[in-house]
């Protein structure tokens, strides 16, 4: 009986999670339709509440943004609603930073979260994975000097939360797994182990290499 109850657990955990996750989204978007007039909304027309429809409309909205601001009138009215949130003292400062983390984060040619790395954390000896999300700057830089990357840590299995470490590029190693295999190793704290590559018989141990 505890061999089908567990069984039965591996088959709905992840479905009941999934629908949870999803449900919560479209709700989430769902609220969209708030800002429509209540008597030209799906449910006054319909009669009855569609869901989703939330999401379509969110989706539509993003792309319409996008195609908008791809041209010289949108580019000015991006340009002129910037300056306008630059004069208010405590918007500018969230504005602007939310903006520059998700310009790094979301743009095609930026480094932030291309790699997983594997570095030693906490001590020496002792082995994780991180992210590289790009190089110091700033006074930082000058004072590190060298060759050295910015790498993101984070915890299991909430990998929201982590620690922000400079580390030299030397005593961090690239490893040959996309992002994706690595926070699924990460969440799963190790139980869900990414395939390993196909590596040459003579190739030594991330250990050995660095302790050379």
């Amino acid at each position: 009986m505890k061999k089908y109850f567990v069984t039965g657990l591996l088959i709905w955990i992840p479905v009941v999670i999934t629908f949870v996750v999803l449900a919560w989204i479209v709700t989430t978007l769902d609220q969209i339709l708030l800002l429509v007039p209540a008597s030209i909304r799906p449910d006054a027309l319909f009669g009855f509440h569609v869901p989703g429809v939330g999401v379509v409309v969110s989706l539509l909205v993003i792309l319409a943004t996008g195609l908008a601001a791809a041209n010289f009138v949108g580019q000015r009215m991006v340009r002129f609603w910037e300056s306008l949130l630059s004069r208010i003292p405590v918007v500018k400062s969230i504005y602007y930073s939310v903006k520059q983390v998700s310009d790094t984060l979301l743009s095609s040619n930026g480094q932030a979260f291309r790699k997983a790395l594997l570095i030693q954390y906490p001590r020496e000896g002792m082995w994780t994975i991180g992210f590289q999300t790009g190089a110091p700057g700033g006074d930082a830089a000058h004072h590190l000097g060298g060759d050295f990357v910015s790498v993101y840590v984070p915890t299991t299995p909430n990998p929201t939360s982590g620690f922000f470490l400079m580390l030299p590029r030397k005593d961090a190693i690239e490893l040959d797994m996309s992002v994706d295999e690595a926070l699924k190793y990460i969440i799963s704290m190790g139980v869900v182990a990414p395939p390993p590559p196909a590596r040459p018989a003579a190739l030594q141990p991330a250990a050995a290499l660095l302790n050379q």
